[in-house]
């Protein structure tokens, strides 16, 4: 599966961020379609997954190593300044802060909540 890694536009856009990489859209496209921003719920990040084809299980897992983690999924990590979503697919970490990654980046509480995108879905 080809991501292509999409750097938070402000440090209120992560959510937007992970939303546009995992669907393969813009930034600005996901900023107007949620009227949003800011910071995005969990029901937005749902919302917009959903509506464009991508499955996302309403099961929210806590992890604490990549071993633990599916193939691919939206992440919520405690950063040291903040909530931060972040995604993770085929053992990237494609973090809107910090890059591509091949780790978590520095966080305490790690949650997951798996993802299957549209082309997945069958």
């Amino acid at each position: 599966m080809k991501i292509t890694y999409i750097k938070e536009p402000t440090d209120l856009q992560c959510g937007q961020a992970v939303l546009a990489m995992a669907l393969g859209r813009e930034v600005m496209e996901i900023v107007r379609l949620l009227g949003n921003d800011r910071e995005t719920t969990l029901k937005e990040m749902k919302e917009t997954l959903r509506r464009f084809g991508a499955y996302i299980s309403d099961k929210r897992v806590q992890v604490q190593s990549k071993a633990e983690l599916p193939e691919v999924c939206l992440l919520s990590l405690e950063t040291p300044r903040c909530w931060h979503w972040s995604f993770f697919c085929e053992g990237t970490f494609y973090d809107p802060e910090h890059g591509v990654m091949e780790d978590f980046p520095q966080s305490g509480r790690k949650y997951y909540w798996e993802i299957k995108l549209p082309e997945q879905v069958t």
